[in-house]
């Protein structure tokens, strides 16, 4: 058995395939599909979505959203979306990098509009960074 998935940007549509396995990045952890899962919908964080074909895994970074299953098939809304393969390794770690140091010179500071942006900008840097790195 398998799962129809779509993940759709307002700009593009990322993926419409099928996989065996996906885990997505939720606002209450990494949440699990596999065919036969219950109708839900979920509220996705900024993170990496993990599909799962055989053994091969591929990743998606996704930039907030939400995921609705039904019936084996799988719809991922989302702000922003780049499939880990063509997200170049070295530009993400650069870009990693700079948000991480922006991010610091926020540190034990009260909450601002600036600091949030920091905070927002590392956490997207992060996923892409991660998805860089396909899973075993």
């Amino acid at each position: 058995m398998s799962l129809t998935l779509r993940v759709l940007a307002p700009d593009q549509s990322v993926f419409d395939g099928t996989t065996e396995e996906v885990i997505l990045p939720s606002t209450t952890g990494q949440m699990g599909i596999l065919p036969g899962h219950v109708t839900m919908l979920a509220a996705l964080d900024t993170g990496v979505m993990r599909l799962r074909e055989g053994n091969s895994w591929s990743t998606i970074a996704l930039l907030g959203g939400f995921a609705e299953v039904e019936a084996d098939e799988i719809t991922v809304l989302v702000n922003r979306a780049q499939l880990g393969s063509t997200i170049d390794p070295a530009a993400a770690e650069a870009r990693f990098e700079e948000a991480q140091q922006a991010a610091v010179r926020f540190e034990g500071q009260p909450s601002s509009t600036e600091k949030l942006k920091a905070q927002q900008a590392l956490a997207q840097a992060r996923a892409w960074l991660q998805a860089t790195r396909v899973p075993g």
